[in-house]
């Protein structure tokens, strides 16, 4: 029986000291009361990610960039084939080349009915002239007869000629319009020509624009987060390829009960002490404050239902401090975050912020 009791006296011994140890360590590292109009909340560093998508369908010929790169604005992150767009250009070029020809034949035909008009015009003119003698030989005719001095017959010739001059005019006269109505078809087929050529540069412009999308850039500095393709796969339009987070957008999002998180205002002072470094302490300022809670129970009858309400809130971190530290900056690190709310505050010794700025 008494070994029994030796050893649960042992094991008793063993846990009062663990507690005790667990107590010290407590009392060690909690930290120190926060003043009024300062309070805080659990949260964790978040930044926008962006994806390098390709703007067309096709094959990814290779990826450039490997992941945790970091990659500056507009740099080349990866190349799509473009062997098909290649040989669209081509074919374009020689579509543009066959409209460029077909607006010389098309102005050419427009000189040359030009041409032809300045001789129907000729025409008309020559057919006016002798209109106008038959009708002056008719006159004298006429006298001549009517004095007995000519032949009536001769009277008769005379206005038959007239007659015939006359059809004439009026024939060449129809000439002229139908040369006229070539000339205005002619200047319209230069106008759909040139029109058409507009047209085919126009699609050389496309290609071209496709091609040059067919380097992916990068939208904005970042690093590389991960693949999200291989080279050799094929992507449809808008397919995904790279994705980048952007370190120049960096924020910590937390969570503050409805108590206290209706008097937070954008632009409030926080600092960030992050759970992997523990003795930094990072500026930042409130950029967002939501207007629905989150983990709203179903019926909020009560004030101990109400202070159940969580507010996500976003602190983010200036950017000219994020770019002299950017190698450093890590997301989906937990941390704390601590918001003044009072702006007559003071913070505490171990919040002060030991970052440049």
């Amino acid at each position: 029986m008494k070994m029994p009791q030796k050893s649960w006296i042992v094991r008793g011994g063993i846990a009062v000291a663990v507690v005790a140890a667990a107590l010290l360590l407590w009392l060690l590292l909690k930290p120190g009361e926060l003043p009024n109009g300062i309070i805080g909340g659990n949260g964790r560093i978040e930044a926008i990610e962006i994806d390098v998508s390709a703007k067309t369908p096709g094959r990814i010929r290779d990826i450039v960039a490997d992941e945790g790169d970091f990659v500056k604005a507009g740099q080349v992150v990866a190349h799509m084939d473009t062997d098909v767009l290649n040989a669209q250009k081509a074919e374009a070029q020689a579509q543009l080349a066959q409209a460029q020809n077909a607006i010389l034949i098309a102005e050419s035909q427009v000189s040359q009915q030009q041409s032809n008009r300045a001789a129907a015009l000729a025409g008309v003119r020559q057919r006016e002239a002798e209109l106008n003698a038959a009708r002056k030989r008719l006159t004298r005719s006429e006298t001549l007869a009517r004095e007995g001095a000519t032949a009536v017959q001769e009277r008769d010739d005379d206005q038959a000629q007239v007659e015939g001059a006359t059809a004439a005019v009026e024939a060449a006269r129809a000439q002229l319009a139908a040369v006229d109505a070539a000339i205005g078809t002619a200047r319209s087929q230069v106008i759909g020509a040139r029109s058409n050529v507009d047209a085919v540069r126009a699609t050389i412009q496309r290609i071209e624009a496709d091609i040059r999308d067919s380097d992916l850039r990068a939208p904005t500095a970042g690093r590389v987060q991960y693949r999200v393709a291989q080279p050799g796969e094929v992507v449809a339009g808008g397919g995904r390829v790279l994705n980048l987070v952007n370190l120049g957008d960096v924020y910590m999002t937390f969570f503050l009960p409805e108590t206290v998180a209706g008097r937070v205002a954008l632009g409030s002072d926080v600092r960030i002490v992050l759970d992997a470094a523990p003795d930094l302490v990072v500026p930042a300022k409130v950029s967002f404050v939501a207007d629905v809670a989150q983990f709203t129970p179903k019926t909020v009858e009560t004030q101990s239902e109400r202070q159940k309400l969580m507010f996500r809130v976003k602190a983010r971190i200036d950017r000219q401090l994020l770019e002299r530290n950017i190698t450093m900056v890590k997301t989906g690190l937990p941390g704390m975050a601590y918001v003044r709310v009072d702006p007559g505050a003071q913070w505490p010794a171990r919040l002060t912020v030991n970052v440049s700025r």
